[in-house]
């Protein structure tokens, strides 16, 4: 029989399309923090999705990924619960490449730290109440289904918007910069894996293991749509060099060893987003 699922953050874009892609789940609402008692695994996408809200309202990523967390789990002690719990890899900050989860994080930035915290809470919490636990870092996730892209949130997949219309671009180094990408149904797969044959009490890197650098990708966009943007070089802002770090790319061996395979390479991925 197959797992219910227990969905909580199931409408923003990674959790709406796990759950358009798995019948197998119970979707909470917005301020519903109560665990269904007819599943044994949660699946916990609730978060801010970015480092900036400490200009508008430094205490929105910690009431959204910290004291959300906390009530939830509170509903999580006395049952036969596994936990999945999404992160990112915001959390490892300047470290070897390609990221490995045993790395020693070192985040930057309210919403990098908050994650990073996060996933100590949670698994302090869980030891204490004897939960079971995993914890997902994703990497940069895209697709189609995603309404919310901008310069702060998926930045590829807005200056691929920017080409379409022809606009010029500023490209922080030129573009000489790589992510570790990956499409949001490869994201549902390795959750998928995860959840049915993963280690509890683990942590999973889950993202394509490649390095794509930015100023190449959107060449081949530029190139693909006859563009007649411009690719303007500009220096990293000031803040961006705070809270962010410049490469980053992950080491997937163990999601690898479920039998995790992507659908999308770099190039296929690109051509869906076009």
């Amino acid at each position: 029989m197959e797992r219910l699922i227990n969905v909580f953050g199931g409408n923003g874009f990674v959790g709406g399309r796990f759950c358009e892609l798995n019948s197998n789940v119970v979707r909470n609402g917005r301020l519903d923090y109560i665990v269904s008692k007819y599943t044994s695994e949660v699946l916990y996408f609730i978060s801010t999705v970015d480092n900036y809200n400490v200009h508008t309202d430094p205490y929105i990523d910690i009431d959204t990924n910290l004291t959300t967390l906390i009530r939830v789990l509170e509903s999580c002690k006395n049952k036969n619960i596994t936990f999945n719990f999404i992160s990112s890899w915001f959390v490892y900050g300047d470290v070897e490449l390609p990221a490995k989860e045993t790395a020693n994080c070192d985040p930057k930035g309210f919403y990098s730290i908050t994650k990073r915290t996060a996933e100590q809470l949670l698994m302090s919490y869980c030891d204490t109440f004897n939960i079971k636990y995993r914890i997902l870092r994703l990497g940069n996730v895209v697709g189609k289904s995603d309404t919310k892209v901008s310069k702060k949130k998926n930045a590829l997949q807005y200056l691929i918007n920017e080409i379409k219309e022809n606009r010029p671009i500023n490209l922080y180094d030129g573009g000489d910069l790589y992510r570790d990408y990956i499409h949001v149904d490869d994201v549902a797969q390795a959750i998928n894996l995860i959840i049915k044959n993963g280690k509890t009490n683990e942590i999973y890197n889950v993202a394509n293991g490649e390095k794509v650098y930015l100023g190449e990708a959107l060449e081949y966009v530029r190139t693909k749509l006859k563009s007649t943007s411009e690719f303007i070089p500009v220096e990293i802002a000031p803040f961006h060099k705070i809270v962010q770090t410049k490469n980053m790319v992950l080491d997937i061996s163990k999601i690898k060893a479920l039998g995790y395979t992507p659908k999308y390479g770099t190039y296929n991925l690109l051509d869906q987003l076009l």
